[in-house]
């Protein structure tokens, strides 16, 4: 996308860079891995309930069609509208900042090229910022 519209950017989109949903699906699953295993993702993994699978599947519909690949959500569930489908859940500064080192920990680990990390993370911070809502 560019900064200014919903345009496409030239060139591979995130999703192609990352290497389609197979890539996608493995990210999810590492992030969402580590969650569960990693202390110091304690108070993010408990605003998730017992099961992960439900949460594993929205994000992978999710961030295809964000990183510009297939619109599997939109096809599922409409507009995103995260924030909103976000407010049952109390975030804060905590829980936000837990997201996105879980987040970053499983790119990292799945060996995200570093310009596009930097980007992803940079945009998902924005996101992420914006869900808080305590």
């Amino acid at each position: 996308m560019t900064p200014d519209d919903d345009t496409p950017a030239p060139g591979p989109t995130p999703f192609d860079r990352l290497g389609g949903e197979a890539a996608v699906q493995a990210l999810v699953d590492r992030f969402y891995d580590l969650m569960d295993l990693e202390p110091a993702y304690r108070e993010l993994r408990a605003v998730h309930g017992d099961t992960l699978e439900q949460a594993r599947a929205k994000l992978f519909w999710f961030l295809c069609g964000w990183l510009g690949g297939p619109q599997h959500y939109v096809e599922r569930f409409g507009h995103p509208r995260l924030r909103m489908r976000h407010m049952p859940f109390a975030i804060g500064i905590l829980e936000r900042d837990q997201w996105m080192a879980c987040m970053h920990q499983a790119m990292v680990e799945r060996e995200v090229e570093p310009e596009l990390l930097e980007r992803l993370v940079a945009s998902l911070f924005n996101t992420a910022d914006w869900m808080r809502n305590k």
